[in-house]
């Protein structure tokens, strides 16, 4: 896997997962992720920076994401930038550019003082070879 999109974000979910599950029995998660930087300015005044990311989760990383997930949830989440485009019904041109995670690892303990099962932080093995393939020409670069 080329290595040019692959991005490494920290977090706090801003809604609950919404799960779908598409033919096949194939599940999907999405959810916004909100990563903040904070830093000094010139005068020392601390100053804090908001980005909002769409994540998408497949098949057992999506089932995770529906089961121990909510709102507020601190996550690493690990994977690839994917820009997608399509028309609006007005024929406006549109793009979303979402991280398709194949590594997750929840950064916080659950209220009961217990921790989800053993290995399921890292799921690279169970869905990163499955993700379904998405060429639709539009990742070569020109040079």
């Amino acid at each position: 896997m080329r290595g040019v999109n692959r991005v490494m974000l920290i977090g706090n979910l801003g809604k609950d997962p919404d799960i779908q599950f598409l033919e096949g029995n194939i599940g999907v998660a999405k959810f916004s992720l909100a990563t903040t930087e904070t830093f000094k300015d010139r005068s020392g005044k601390l100053i804090s920076q908001t980005e909002w990311h769409t994540v998408v989760l497949w098949r057992g990383l999506a089932d995770l994401a529906q089961k121990y997930l909510h709102k507020g949830s601190l996550v690493y989440i690990e994977g690839r930038l994917k820009t997608r485009s399509w028309e609006d019904k007005d024929g406006n041109k549109k793009f979303a550019t979402e991280v398709v995670g194949d590594n997750l690892i929840m950064l916080e303990k659950r209220s009961d003082g217990t921790h989800p099962a053993a290995g399921i932080e890292s799921m690279e093995g169970i869905n990163g070879a499955d993700i379904p393939p998405i060429d639709d020409g539009t990742e070569r670069l020109p040079f």
